[in-house]
C-alpha cells in the first residue's frame, strides 16, 4: 500500500479519492471478491467489505481506519488500522470460524481532510453528525468537488453494491499508530484509548490591498501579510498555556497572489485548537473572532469556524473486550488518551466504539519518517482480530 502514492522520502503522499487511493480502495475490494464477501460504497465513499454471520438480523461488528495521507504522511497512519481488519478477517475466515455477526472492514473516506475540508467527514457523515449534501458540494484547490470523486470511486468498482448511510452497527473498533512516544518509552505493547480530546478548528481570512511593492509607501499599504503576522502572535499569546495541555497549531497559511512585487491583499490562515476540556474549548473559541479583530490595524478580518467535535470518552463492551484480548495474548497494555482525532470519536455516539494503539518510533507521526515494527503491527492484528471475536460473543 505503501507503493501507492509513495513519495521521494519513504512516505506517503494519498489524498482522499485521488487515483492512488481509489487504487487502494480497487485492490481491498478485489481481495474482499475473492474472499466472496460483500462490498458496499456509500453516498459519501465510505467502503465496507463484509463477512457474513450466522444469524441473517444481526448487526456488523466493524474494525478499520482512513486510507487518505497528508502530503509529507508515513506509511502506517490509518491504512495499518483497515490492514489489521484485513488480517483479521483474513485469518477469522481461513480458520473456519462461524460468527454470529457480519464482520465488516471499513475505509473511512477523507480522514485527513488534506484534499477536501474538513477533517474526519466520512465517519461523521455516515452516522449522521454532518449533513451529506453539503459535503459532497465541498472542493479540491481544482475545483473538483467530492461528489465527483465519489462518482469515481464507484467508476472504479462497478461490482460494488449501496450501503445506506446510517445503518446501524453494532461496534465499531479500530487500531492506529500511537502518533506519540508513550507506548515506546514505556516498552508496552497496546494503549487502550479511553479518549479522544474536543477540537475547535476556524479559518481566518485577511483582506487588504494588492499594490506595487516598489512605489507604494508603508503608511498608504493594507499588507494583508503583515496583519496576518499581528494576528498570529495575538492567538498565540491567547493559547499560551503553561500546563501544555492546550494544542493550539497554524498549520495552513496561505498569502495572495504571492508575488515578488505585490504587497499581499489576501492571506489565509486556519487555526487548530485541541483540549480534553469542552468548557476551556468553547471559552477561548469565543474569543478568536475578536482578538484577530483587534490585532488587525489595517485590514478587514473574516472568521469562520469549520469544525467542532466535543471530548469523547470510551467505555463499555470495546474497550472491556480489547482489555480482555491483551490480558489473553499475554501483552503489556496500558490505558491512556488521544491527542489526535480520530474516526472512532463520531461511531461512539452511533454504536459500541473503541480504539487500541500500537508503538511508533520516536511518536513520529504525520511525517515521511514514521514507522513501527512488524511485531508491533501483529500484536495490534491479533487483538483485533480477538476482539472481534470477543464483541461477537459479548453482544
Amino acid at each position: 500500500m505503501a507503493k501507492l502514492g509513495a513519495t521521494g522520502q519513504g512516505g506517503v503522499n494519498r489524498p482522499a479519492l485521488t487515483h492512488a487511493d481509489i487504487e487502494v480502495h480497487v485492490r481491498l475490494a478485489k481481495w474482499a471478491r475473492d474472499r466472496h464477501f460483500g462490498i458496499e460504497i456509500d453516498s459519501y465513499g465510505n467502503q465496507f467489505m463484509r463477512r457474513a454471520g450466522t444469524i441473517p438480523d444481526a448487526l456488523a461488528i466493524v474494525s478499520g481506519s482512513h486510507s487518505d495521507t497528508q502530503p509529507t504522511g508515513g506509511r502506517f497512519d490509518g491504512i495499518s488500522g483497515i490492514l489489521s481488519a484485513v488480517e483479521a478477517l483474513e485469518v477469522i475466515d481461513d480458520a473456519g470460524i462461524a460468527t454470529r455477526h457480519p464482520l465488516e472492514i471499513v475505509i473511512w473516506n477523507n480522514e485527513e481532510g488534506v484534499r477536501f475540508n474538513p477533517t474526519n467527514m466520512g465517519s461523521a457523515v455516515y452516522t449522521g453528525a454532518s449533513a451529506v449534501d453539503v459535503m459532497l458540494a465541498a472542493t479540491d484547490r481544482e475545483g473538483n468537488t467530492m461528489g465527483g470523486a465519489v462518482r469515481n470511486l464507484r467508476d472504479a468498482i462497478p461490482w460494488a453494491k449501496v450501503r445506506n448511510l446510517k445503518t446501524p452497527l453494532a461496534a465499531f473498533v479500530e487500531l492506529h499508530i500511537e502518533q506519540g512516544p508513550v507506548l515506546e518509552i514505556e516498552n508496552l505493547d497496546i494503549g487502550i484509548v479511553t479518549a479522544i480530546q474536543g477540537t475547535r478548528k476556524f479559518e481566518v481570512e485577511i483582506i487588504g490591498d494588492e499594490a506595487h511593492a516598489g512605489t507604494t509607501p508603508e503608511r498608504f499599504r493594507r499588507d494583508a501579510f503583515v496583519d496576518a503576522v499581528k494576528i498570529a502572535s495575538a492567538l498565540r499569546d491567547l493559547f499560551y498555556d503553561p500546563l501544555d495541555i492546550l494544542r493550539f497549531t497554524i498549520g495552513r497559511f496561505e498569502v495572495f497572489p504571492g508575488s515578488l512585487a505585490v504587497v499581499p491583499g489576501r492571506v489565509l490562515f486556519a487555526i487548530d485548537l485541541r483540549h480534553p476540556d469542552n468548557a476551556v474549548l468553547k471559552q477561548l473559541g469565543r474569543q478568536v473572532e475578536s482578538v484577530c479583530n483587534k490585532a488587525a490595524t489595517r485590514c478587514d478580518i473574516l472568521v469562520i469556524e469549520t469544525r467542532r467535535a466535543h471530548p469523547t470518552s470510551f467505555e463499555g463492551p470495546v474497550p472491556e473486550a480489547i482489555e480482555t484480548a491483551a490480558k489473553q495474548r499475554g501483552y503489556s497494555f496500558k490505558h491512556m488518551p488521544s491527542g489526535a482525532g480520530h474516526d472512532a470519536r463520531y461511531l461512539n455516539s452511533f454504536c459500541h466504539s473503541g480504539m487500541l494503539f500500537i508503538p511508533c518510533e520516536g511518536g513520529i507521526s504525520h511525517n515521511e519518517r514514521e514507522n513501527t515494527t512488524p511485531e508491533a503491527l501483529a500484536k495490534g492484528a491479533q487483538v483485533i482480530a480477538d476482539t472481534l471475536l470477543i464483541l461477537d460473543e459479548r453482544l
